[in-house]
């Protein structure tokens, strides 16, 4: 009786406790792990122990446990954290995940807590931020693991975010040649000199592969955020109308972004072989690094619809993506009024925009040129405004022709001055040689001429021009002077003390123009009026922009030797002081210029053979070449073909010239 009494005390105590199941006998026997005979028997206080897997024993308080089955299965486990949640540190624009380990009965719950309060969606092991700010910084973060035994709260794991450290930057350049004179020199070079330029230590790192040609010079930003890290990006457009960004150092594809409509194609040719075998991006895009959240690279694309229409649009990029920004793209459409009441109207289909963007002031600035001198076409300058791409200012400078002037200038883009006036040079076409009684053609037509033009928030129109005494007769011939870009001076002091604004140009003429942007000379049909001109010293004509460095003009003619004009009391030389021994084929050469400061000046120099060839030249003494990429053993670097109207790009130590298919990039060899 007593070990009777004993084993019900003794199953009763396993049932409440333990959960055991039929495996101890209340007889004192325990069994070999089967099921009990499903007898009961019931304890002096009245509980009762059942050995059936289904039933359950109930206290004399009336509690009840639950017993195991006989197959051996368990009670669910509560979860208990096996890793917590670790501190992160990051920097302002980049993301933190905290990731939590944890055991249990499984299915498992995650809820993450930023400072106590739920997340909506953060219901996984880990959880990832979004782009963090500064108010962010010290925040905590939790996450609460529950099943249905129970549930446990991580520690708080504390998230720091720093200020952004923006690494010291380098040289940018935004626009063709550098800056809005034109000048084609980057006087920030610290990395290339004189001594290292040389085939030994410097040549091909690497060439960027795109879709198309690229006629448009390559655009560089330093040190530019891109995601959690900066790149020294290289923006490349091209011929088939897209826009690519590459790190410079990786040669890796940061964004590429087609800018051809959806059922479009870039434009044919237009029955014209300047620009072959598609018209997509021509002109120089320019960027403005502070616009926008990240700033903006702003770009002109033509292409075709299936239903043969034409289409010239504006866009507006986001430099770190190549998103489209500020609901772009827009159509480029333009009128201007003509004698009387009738109107000239702008086709798409009739112009390229050959030469370069231009940002001033907050506005966009574009220039207009013909297919060949395939008629009718006129010489539109057209400005929008950069935060709305509205259009904001139209001028026709051959509004009563059908066959121009356009504005060409070989790639080269429209010039600015401090005061924000315009100078462009334009083509040949019609020019009256009867004056108003302001001395301007009494029809507003301006072929072979230099323009002074007012900016858009004056409202676009000539202001000042100089035209050739013989524009007729040279404009008959197809002598244009607009075949080449122009470039401003800086302020010169002439022999009397007098400080000069000046203006250079030069076409398929030969002839060096010099104008005073004060008083550029108008025309005089019997002799010339403007401040300098230098007869004959570029033969076989210029279809290239100049370069300035120092106090010296370098010019690179078709056929010709590149050749250096100094300067001394506001007068270029008559002669060159010095030039390279190489002879450049069509159409020249539009030089850039290295240096820093005044120091380890190097011409750069492209050369349109059937393989391309970089040059750099001793700033001081062309005669002296530093480097060219046939002087390399086993054509090391050798880039491809030729094209035309290339101006190398130089910053921080590397030097970019665009190809047929692409864009090499040169350095030193490390």
């Amino acid at each position: 009786m007593k070990s009777t009494i004993a084993a019900t005390l003794v199953m009763q105590l396993c049932l409440l406790l333990l959960g055991c199941g039929s495996g101890v006998d209340v007889s004192g026997s325990s069994s070999s792990g089967g099921s009990s005979t499903g007898s009961s028997s019931s304890s002096s206080s009245g509980g009762s122990t059942s050995s059936s897997s289904s039933s359950s024993s109930s206290s004399s308080s009336g509690g009840s446990t639950s017993s195991s089955s006989s197959s051996g299965g368990s009670a669910p486990v509560a979860p208990s954290i096996t890793t917590q949640p670790a501190d992160q540190s990051v920097v302002v624009g980049q993301t933190a995940t905290f990731t939590v380990t944890a055991s249990g009965t499984a299915p498992l719950s995650y809820q993450w807590r930023k400072g106590g309060t739920s997340i909506s969606g953060a219901t996984a092991a880990s959880y990832t931020t979004p782009a963090a700010i500064l108010a962010d910084d010290a925040t905590t973060f939790q996450v609460v693991v529950t099943n249905s035994a129970g549930g446990v709260t991580s520690r708080s794991a504390k998230l720091t975010v720093a200020p952004v450290t923006v690494p010291t930057r380098g040289i940018d350049v935004p626009t063709y040649k550098n800056d809005l004179s034109r000048s084609g020199q980057n006087l920030s070079e610290t990395s290339l000199t004189v001594a290292n330029v040389a085939s030994a230590t410097f040549g091909l790192l690497r060439l960027l592969p795109v879709d198309g040609k690229v006629d448009a010079q390559p655009l560089y930003l330093s040190k530019l955020a891109i995601g959690a890290g900066f790149s020294n990006a290289v923006f490349v457009a091209t011929e088939h109308g897209s826009v690519y960004a590459f790190d410079s150092d990786s040669g890796a594809v940061l964004w590429h972004v087609s800018l051809i409509g959806a059922g479009e194609t870039p434009s044919d040719t237009r029955g014209c072989g300047q620009v072959t075998p598609e018209i997509g991006i021509t002109s120089t895009p320019v960027i403005d690094r502070n616009a926008g959240a990240h700033g903006t690279i702003y770009v002109v694309a033509m292409s075709i619809d299936g239903t043969s229409k034409y289409h010239q649009r504006l866009h507006a990029l986001d430099v770190t993506t190549g998103a489209e920004l500020l609901n772009g793209p827009v159509e480029i459409t333009a009128s201007y009024p003509t004698t009387g009441t009738a109107t000239s109207t702008f086709d798409p289909k009739s112009y390229e925009e050959r030469a370069a963007l231009l940002l001033l002031n907050g506005t966009i600035y574009t220039s207009w040129t013909s297919h060949c001198d395939i008629t009718p076409y006129g010489g539109w300058v057209i400005s929008f405004s950069q935060t709305t791409l509205a259009r904001n200012g139209v001028l026709n400078i051959a509004a009563n022709s059908n066959a121009g002037p356009a504005i060409w200038m070989a790639g080269g883009g429209p010039a600015a001055d401090t005061a924000g006036n315009i100078y462009v040079l334009s083509a040949n076409g019609a020019f009256e040689t009867t004056m108003d009684a302001n001395g301007f053609p009494n029809r507003g037509d301006f072929g072979n001429s230099f323009l002074k033009i007012s900016n858009a928030g004056a409202g676009l129109s000539v202001l000042d021009y100089f035209a050739m005494s013989n524009e007729v007769d040279e404009s008959s011939k197809d002598l244009d002077l607009g075949s080449g870009g122009g470039m401003l001076l800086p302020d010169l002091m002439d022999s009397t003390s007098k400080v000069r604004h000046l203006m250079v140009g030069a076409g398929k003429d030969g002839n060096i123009y010099v104008v005073d942007r004060d008083s550029m000379g108008k025309f005089n049909a019997n002799a010339n009026s403007n401040y300098q001109t230098l007869n004959s010293v570029l033969p076989g004509g210029i279809w290239s922009t100049p370069a300035y460095f120092n106090g010296t003009v370098y010019y690179g003619p078709v056929s010709g030797t590149l050749k250096a004009f100094p300067i001394s009391n506001a007068r270029l030389a008559a002669t060159p002081q010095s030039q390279s021994s190489t002879s450049f084929t069509y159409p020249g050469t539009a030089p850039s210029v290295s240096a820093n400061g005044t120091a380890n000046g190097i011409v750069w120099a492209h050369e349109n053979t059937g393989t391309a060839v970089l040059h750099a030249y001793d700033a001081t003494n062309l005669a002296h070449e530093l480097y060219n990429s046939n002087q390399a053993a086993a054509n090391r670097d050798h880039f491809g073909a030729g094209n035309k109207y290339i101006t190398p790009t130089v910053a921080d130590g590397k030097v970019f010239v665009g190809t047929t298919n692409g864009v090499a990039v040169f350095g030193l060899l490390h």
